[in-house]
């Protein structure tokens, strides 16, 4: 294998959802293990933030991620708050790369969403409803990110096929030790 994927679906979604899984079998098809966490017992804890239980999604991350890496270069990615807590967490724990979709970069409450600076690869609705274009494209030229932008909403729903070919491009760009 040449490394392994972390995918992190977003809120009120789960692992089986349509994005998550293109990525993971283009991952599989690309020669890296992978796995898709389950958060859904905690996205209805809102007692907590309005989005769950955040840190306990993060802390569920930093244990498979942290884990990961013992093994082997690790990749991120992630759908909205996936994609959030993928970014805290790159901060934490070395990892190859990182492929956002739909990033919430900028949340009420919450510092600007951060990441380590690693090959980052981001797909960004035009027409997202939660997360203005405009934050992304500011934040991802801070960091010189791969941005796509597309015409869709924030469940990027009718470009689950293009999301998936710019994951490949990232794992494909990424320099893997032998």
């Amino acid at each position: 294998m040449k490394g392994h994927c972390i995918l992190s679906h977003g809120f009120e979604s789960g692992p089986g959802a349509s994005k998550v899984t293109a990525l993971a079998e283009v991952a599989e098809r690309m020669g890296y293990s992978h796995e898709r966490p389950d958060y859904t017992d905690l996205d209805g804890r809102q007692e907590v933030t309005p989005l769950g239980d955040v840190p306990a999604r993060i802390a569920r991350l930093l244990t498979l991620v942290d884990a990961a890496a013992r093994r082997g270069p690790v990749v991120l990615a992630g759908s909205s708050l996936g994609a959030y807590i993928s970014g805290f967490v790159s901060l934490q724990v070395p990892v190859a790369g990182l492929y956002f979709m739909a990033p919430p970069v900028v949340m009420a409450g919450a510092l600007p969403m951060p990441a380590a600076d690693v090959p980052t690869a981001i797909i960004h609705g035009w027409h997202d409803e939660l997360i203005p274009a405009a934050q992304v494209v500011a934040w991802a030229g801070s960091r010189a990110a791969r941005l796509l932008l597309v015409n869709d909403s924030h469940r990027l729903s009718d470009h689950v096929q293009a999301s998936a070919e710019a994951f490949a491009a990232l794992l494909a760009a990424l320099v893997m030790p032998a």
